[in-house]
């Protein structure tokens, strides 16, 4: 808890550790069994960023059953358990209370090596920083509630919100060496990465020109259409970053943009770097890509190029 770890793990003898999280949201999207894709998804990536396989989850549902049909929630529940079924999880309870808006997602219970846990600390200078999916989810959601956005880029968002971090971890933890993970959530990428540079002792160099972002965000970013949270996020860690010259203003808030269901950000040796996006972008991870480098110092710090 005091590294703000993605999940907590409790060893249970020398070769076994649980891993357990929680997380649950209001709708994002306006279909119902999408939205339960989303929730899981979002809730399993937790385990994924721990170097942990999700074994078992329960419901938590909230829903104005007096209000809205049942058929709705009962759409929630069939998009969350297909997902489930996807990543090989076990639905085995859960738990539903009556509220004035629909809320859905997982607790959830994984299991690991205690000697295999990756933490959101412990980056290396000289590390390469890998993201496995594009940003700007928070951006085009907002976007999607003021009937703002193109269908094409909401289902390309959509479609990333609803795909595991299952393979991407997969490949990680096959690796010899991985210094740190975490995923990208509500604080943005530079929320994300900055927990992790505190929590290491270190900097980090980010370059901008290679963080995959989601084509047709510039526009919706230059019209203010974006997310609280994103403004919440600029305003708390801006004072941590060193902006370069060249890096446009637009840029720097999708870099803030706070991510459901967002990717991983993987710290790892330059070497065993390149090794895992080749066998990323062969497994079909097209997007991921090496995003800048861990810099001794100053710690704490990211300077954007």
């Amino acid at each position: 808890m005091e590294h703000a770890e993605d999940a907590g793990v409790y060893r249970l003898r020398d070769d076994l550790a649980i891993i357990q999280t929680v997380d649950f949201f209001t709708p994002i999207v306006d279909d119902p069994y999408t939205f339960g894709q989303i929730a899981v998804t979002n809730a399993l990536s937790d385990v994924y960023a721990m170097g942990g396989r999700p074994l078992t989850a329960m419901n938590i549902v909230c829903f104005p059953i007096r209000k809205m049909d049942v058929k709705i929630l009962r759409e929630i529940l069939r998009g969350g358990l297909d997902k489930m079924r996807e990543a090989g999880v076990l639905l085995i309870g859960g738990h539903s209370v009556e509220d004035d808006e629909p809320k859905y997602g997982l607790s959830v219970t994984g299991v690991v090596h205690p000697e295999k846990v990756l933490f959101n600390r412990g980056a290396r200078p000289r590390d390469l920083l890998i993201l496995t999916k594009p940003l700007g989810t928070g951006i085009v959601g907002t976007a999607l509630k003021g009937g703002e956005v193109d269908p094409a880029l909401a289902a390309r968002a959509t479609a990333c919100m609803t795909t595991l971090n299952k393979k991407a971890a997969e490949l990680m933890t096959e690796m010899a060496e991985i210094h740190a993970c975490t995923d990208i959530t509500g604080f943005g990428f530079i929320g994300h990465a900055l927990e992790m540079a505190e929590g290491s002792g270190v900097g980090m160099r980010i370059d901008t020109a290679s963080v995959p972002i989601f084509a047709g965000i510039r526009p919706l970013v230059e019209a203010e259409i974006v997310p609280g949270g994103l403004i919440r996020n600029r305003q708390f860690r801006e004072p941590q970053l060193e902006i370069g010259p060249d890096c446009p203003d637009w840029l720097v808030n999708v870099l803030f943009d706070p991510q459901t269901a967002g990717g991983l950000l993987i710290s790892l040796p330059p070497a065993e770097a390149k090794v895992l996006l080749e066998k990323m972008h062969a497994a079909g991870i097209a997007e991921a890509a090496i995003v800048g480098e861990v810099i001794a110092g100053p710690a704490g710090r990211i300077l954007l190029e």
